[in-house]
């Protein structure tokens, strides 16, 4: 049984299993720029030239208002508190309404690097966390 499916994002961890560990309400950080340099060519005083540099990524992925299994993103979260670090591609699938995939994104080699825990009231229901933020090394859409 998917525990995930209430969730329009799922993301799994690309380890052995490649398994869904966690669906989250919200995700941030999808995005890239690349650089560009004006160069000015002596001599020719009409034109600029634009060379593309080198292009960066989101600063974080941010995973937010989720549900996910404690064993495997929180253990991994803990071992990085220990400073064992260890980077692991994370595929986010973004799910339609009647739980079929759309997209597909890969951060390659990310690492997580925050964890925020929900706020807790008895009067509501809160998910099992508010957010976990990782850093990448790179993004690709499949």
């Amino acid at each position: 049984m998917d525990l995930f499916t209430a969730f329009r994002f799922r993301v799994a961890i690309d380890d052995a299993r490649h398994r869904v560990v966690g669906g989250f309400s919200d995700v941030t950080g999808l995005g890239a720029e690349t650089d560009v340099e004006t160069f000015r060519e002596g001599g020719v005083n009409t034109t600029e030239r634009l060379l593309v540099g080198a292009t960066k990524f989101g600063s974080r992925l941010v995973l937010k208002r989720g549900m996910a299994d404690k064993k495997q993103l929180w253990d991994w979260y803990a071992l990085v508190m220990k400073g064992a670090i260890q980077r692991r591609n994370v595929v986010v699938d973004v799910q339609s309404i009647d739980g079929q995939r759309h997209h597909r994104w890969t951060f390659i080699q990310a690492c997580p690097v925050k964890w925020t825990g929900p706020e807790l009231h008895a009067a509501t229901s809160a998910v099992a966390f508010e957010s976990i933020e990782l850093v990448h090394r790179g993004l690709l859409p499949v």
